[in-house]
């Protein structure tokens, strides 16, 4: 894999109808500065605005990969990104004057074609890969998909595609490396079965689809009515229906590989995952991968990473035990004695944390509250649990270090019983709802496993001027 990122030499251009939407467009890849990431801009619409490729930009998974940003929205993003990925292409605008990009043959084959010619440099900017440390999983059982990615120190795919037929049987693919993908993903067409064309018309796509960019797997032989009904169809989308159509490729079109079907599956999970941003380190095993999956798996990685590289920054390496210790919890919040009052985070999730509070007789507030009975004051609980509950809010904002969090409300408190000297408080605390800068956590504090106090606070996140 390269070390350096990558863009163009020059502008090249492809035209053609999309493959949903059967508008035609020209689409032109053009070169774009270090750390730019891949942009798409919308030429027929005033002012050219632009949609950066990622997935918080990602807004409909109907059979494609759609992105949108404001007015700019792009349909059907994955197989020109999948070839860029394949040519380990970084910094890319794609200019287009249409909705989607050209559908061409149906694969990246042609786009890799176009790229090829262009030309391809160096730049002096270092990639910034994202390392897979742990395993990450995703799975779906409704649709029985089921995704993972492992540490590995390189790049590689196997995807597994059932489809519950005989036609097709069970089928495998794999990329064993980034190289590999120019010839071995890039020319694997996209494809349906002839008894969903009827309902993909319905849902307004494959409106630019034809045997020249798509394979069409017919099961059973279809004759008489039925037949009629699908001629009338799929007229528009060039389908050649005469006689009776027998089981096997429509218009007996060869394949390119035996196993097609599962190698464009793998090109479109490649496509997906450039919407990352950053090139990954991983072994990838999918089974029954499509575009949805494949968007929740990519942004269970971009959740875990983006918690990989905050542990990394305040904690290092550290305990396997402890998320971050009290000389991180100093680089992340601004108390201190005798106002810091959480020990240590010991579970850190998208939307729930746990946090250690160590209650010791050398505490100053005992020398106040109750000095011959020594109870923790119920406020410090809350202010503790509301500590906890500003690491977690990390979380929400790419710079944390350019926040403050400050507490706006407590809602429905509740001590339940006392907190006294040795006692430890187990805090946790589950992000409830975030609008506009403002959050809701809900938190409960446990001393040996029984609750000991609860409440609903409310925070607001604030740019530090």
């Amino acid at each position: 894999m390269f070390e350096k990122q990558h863009t163009l030499k020059a502008p090249v251009s492809v035209q053609g109808p999309g493959l949903h939407t059967g508008v035609s467009c020209t689409l032109t890849f053009l070169p774009a500065a270090e750390n730019a990431g891949v942009v798409f801009r919308r030429t027929d619409l005033p002012g050219n605005p632009e949609v950066k490729a990622c997935l918080e930009n990602v807004v409909d998974l109907q059979r494609s990969t759609t992105i949108q940003s404001g007015q700019a929205k792009v349909i059907t993003v994955e197989h020109c990104l999948a070839a860029l990925a394949g040519l380990q292409i970084d910094n890319c605008i794609i200019e287009l004057d249409g909705p989607e990009p050209p559908a061409l043959d149906g694969s990246s084959l042609e786009f890799i074609k176009a790229l090829r010619q262009a030309g391809i440099v160096e730049q002096d900017e270092a990639r910034e890969f994202y390392v897979i440390e742990e395993a990450i999983h995703y799975t779906d059982d409704s649709k029985k998909v089921d995704l993972a990615a492992l540490p590995y120190q390189d790049f590689r795919i196997t995807v597994m595609v059932d489809y519950n037929s005989q036609l097709l049987g069970i089928q495998h693919a794999t990329l064993g490396k980034i190289d590999e993908f120019e010839k071995e993903i890039a020319p694997n067409r996209t494809f349906c079965f002839l008894h969903e064309l009827q309902s993909l018309w319905k849902h307004g796509l494959i409106r630019g689809g034809s045997l020249e960019n798509s394979l069409v797997f017919v099961e059973n032989t279809v004759k008489g009515n039925e037949l009629e009904e699908l001629k009338q169809m799929v007229s528009t989308v060039q389908v050649s229906l005469n006689g009776e159509v027998a089981p096997g490729v429509l218009n007996n079109t060869p394949l390119r590989f035996e196993n097609e079907p599962a190698r464009h599956k793998l090109l479109d999970l490649v496509g997906d995952l450039t919407l990352l941003g950053n090139p990954i380190k991983a072994q990838i095993m999918a089974i029954r991968p499509g575009h949805a999956g494949n968007i929740a798996f990519a942004r269970q990685i971009q959740e875990k990473l983006k918690k990989q590289r905050l542990i990394k920054k305040y904690q290092g390496n550290g305990s396997t035990d402890v998320i971050f210790d009290i000389n991180a919890i100093q680089k992340i919040l601004p108390h201190r004695y005798p106002f810091l009052l959480v020990d240590k985070i010991i579970h850190f999730q998208d939307n729930h944390i746990e946090g250690v509070k160590n209650v010791t007789i050398n505490e100053p507030f005992f020398q106040g509250h109750f000095p011959n009975n020594p109870i923790m004051p119920g406020v410090l609980q809350l202010e503790a649990m509301a500590q906890v509950g500003g690491i977690l809010l990390l979380n929400i904002v790419d710079d944390p270090d350019n926040h403050w969090v400050y507490l706006l409300a407590i809602e429905n408190v509740r001590f339940k019983k006392p907190v006294i000297p040795g006692d430890q408080l187990h805090f946790k605390l589950e992000l409830v709802s975030l609008k506009r800068g403002i959050c809701k956590m809900s938190g409960k504090a446990f001393v040996d496993g029984t609750l000991a106090s609860q409440a609903e606070l409310v925070a607001s996140l604030v740019k530090k001027s």
